[in-house]
């Protein structure tokens, strides 16, 4: 069977594969997860609460398939490499990646200190820049990497966040230069998604009536998205389905960037 005789849905399949996912302890990241391993995919957990794995391991097991948890602390580019060699030393290959530990922080530019800049700067950006190069160092041709960016990376705030928006554009540049410099020459595919306002433990701090007003102001779909729409997404730009996309930052954000 060539590729033009596969059938469109069995495209968006991921069995066989094995995908490894950053701040996947809680929120979109566990979600993603467990969207990938509903897709297939037997899944590598990394991130630096380790005890909070074992629950998000569970539920891709509860899938039929296989989990393995890894501590992990992305702005050390040693701990990345440790997560990749646990992966491939487990399942022997590495397909998928998906870049989504993030931290964000709402702190006015003029009071900013340099530690609190650097410390987002370092996991958001830098984090996926280790993360990125020590999986393309092991990952097989037609393997793929998902970075999580951010609507704020193309828009603005109704916060000041001048650290994680800064490092979220950042995220969307070296998404861009990545698959300029693997997809040809290693088959590597490399994409982002930029997730408008999704519940996580990122918005949870923020008052419910002020993030609503704001959302409704700015997003056409006039809601905050629910974890499977973004899901859906992640599946899609991991899988053969988006197989002839690279460099693109896909915004799932209600509308939000396209205003």
């Amino acid at each position: 069977m060539t590729d033009s005789d596969i059938p469109v849905l069995d495209r968006f399949s991921l069995a066989g594969k094995v995908a490894l996912v950053t701040g996947a302890s809680s929120g979109l990241g566990a979600g993603f997860a467990v969207a990938l391993a509903q897709a297939g995919a037997d899944v590598v957990l990394a991130a630096r609460r380790a005890a909070r794995l074992d629950a998000v391991c569970r539920e891709v097991e509860k899938t039929g398939r296989a989990a393995l948890a890894v501590e992990t602390d992305v702005t050390e580019p040693g701990a990345c490499q440790a997560a990749v060699r646990a992966a491939v030393d487990r399942f022997g290959h590495l397909d998928v990646l998906i870049n989504n530990a993030g931290l964000g922080t709402s702190v006015p530019a003029t009071r900013e200190t340099p530690e609190e800049f650097r410390a987002v700067v370092d996991v958001n950006l830098m984090g996926a820049y280790w993360m990125a190069q020590a999986a393309a160092r092991v990952m097989p041709r037609g393997s793929t990497i998902v970075n999580i960016a951010s609507v704020l990376g193309l828009v603005k705030s109704f916060l000041p966040q001048a650290a994680y928006a800064a490092s979220k554009a950042g995220v969307i540049g070296l998404t861009r230069d990545l698959n300029q410099q693997w997809s040809g020459r290693k088959g590597i595919r490399v994409n982002a998604v930029a997730p408008g306002y999704f519940r996580s433990e990122m918005t949870d701090p923020i008052p419910r009536d002020t993030l609503d007003e704001f959302i409704s102001h700015t997003s056409t779909l006039g809601r905050m998205g629910e974890q499977h729409e973004i899901d859906a997404v992640v599946v899609f730009l991991a899988s053969p389905a988006s197989s002839y996309i690279g460099g693109v930052t896909l915004a799932v954000d209600g509308g939000m960037s396209g205003h």
